[in-house]
């Protein structure tokens, strides 16, 4: 966390990192996209992201308090000035939500912001932009959010220790779809 702020304070610094970033990032972008803009729908959008969240998940990975076996193979691969490089390379970069290619549902829109603001507002901010260590999740693919969400409501173990595990609890499928369609056409 130190060194994200310290990134923060000096220019000079945040560029050295911005292009050490850009030199190790290829391996993140045959998912995320080399701008951090997910190139499957079941694959979260990294850019724009709070850097510290990043972090933080990369450390979670590194540690397997939180499994997925492409990122926790990738995240032993780097150092921590790499992890620390690639998220903030990752949270300068402009989202570009991917395209739905469904017809919005506007009643299931409106019951995904109602749930949100009695859910999820608290936490994630009014835009769903999170701030430090919670997620940006304005934006976000569809399908990524709904087996998110469906993931920490199942208390599945790869998600262990997430503050998530007990909201999602109570969710429903349909408080996970419309969610889902509200969230991921917000614009970050």
């Amino acid at each position: 966390m130190d060194r994200l702020a310290a990134l923060e304070k000096d220019p000079a610094a945040r560029e050295r990192s911005y292009a050490a970033a850009q030199e190790r990032i290829l391996l993140c972008s045959k998912c995320h996209g080399e701008d951090g803009n997910s190139r499957r729908d079941y694959i979260p959008n990294l850019a724009g992201q709070n850097p510290q969240y990043l972090f933080d998940a990369f450390e979670k990975y590194v540690t397997r308090q939180r499994t997925d076996f492409v990122m926790n193979q990738a995240a032993k691969l780097l150092t921590l000035d790499e992890r620390v490089n690639i998220a903030f390379y990752f949270s300068q970069q402009k989202v570009h939500p991917r395209p739905v290619a469904e017809p919005v549902d506007n009643a299931l829109v409106a019951q995904g912001a109602q749930r949100f603001g009695t859910l999820c507002v608290a936490c994630h901010g009014a835009a769903a932009l999170g701030r430090d260590g919670i997620p940006r999740i304005a934006g976000q693919p569809r399908p990524y959010l709904s087996h998110a969400l469906q993931r920490y409501r199942d208390k599945d173990p790869s998600r262990a220790d997430s503050p998530m595990l007990g909201v999602a609890a109570s969710l429903s499928d349909g408080d996970i779809a419309a969610l889902a369609a509200y969230l991921s056409q917000l614009q970050p």
